[in-house]
């Protein structure tokens, strides 16, 4: 299995706890979705500074690159009884897919190396479209409890 996956598996099909919130596809709503995020994990018990990270580069992606203005963007977190935490970020630019694969080499300037922190971080992540105009970007962690 590659860690660019089509769909997120059954690993957070039923988890054991959940957590969705709408925010403002702005700076201060890519920040607010880490806060929340640490707040939440702490209060499961599954703290983790590379889930924290992935959630910011993610929610940073939704406003930078998946910003529709007057529209926001949806952080969920699933944490599975397993330890395995889904983070998925919705956007409403579905027509502007991430850019995947691009080796640190290629990538120009200070900016750019999202994506690729958060295949290292993640156990598994990917891309689903819909519902139109949608698209939903996703993450998989395995975490130590």
């Amino acid at each position: 299995m590659t860690r660019e996956s089509a769909a997120v598996g059954p690993l957070c099909a039923d988890p054991l706890y959940r957590f969705s919130v709408p925010l403002s596809a702005t700076r201060r709503g890519a920040r607010l979705a880490r806060l929340l995020a640490a707040e939440r994990l702490r209060e499961w018990g599954a703290e983790s500074d590379a889930a924290l990270l992935v959630v910011a580069e993610l929610a940073a992606n939704a406003v930078l690159h998946g910003r529709v203005p007057g529209r926001s963007f949806r952080l969920t977190l699933a944490l599975a009884d397993s330890g395995t935490l889904c983070v998925e970020v919705t956007d409403t630019r579905g027509d502007r897919p991430p850019v995947r694969g691009r080796l640190a080499a290629e990538v120009l300037g200070e900016s750019g190396y999202g994506l690729l922190l958060v295949g290292e971080l993640a156990d598994r992540w990917g891309v689903r479209q819909g519902p139109v105009p949608c698209k939903t970007v996703w993450a998989e962690l395995h975490l130590d409890r």
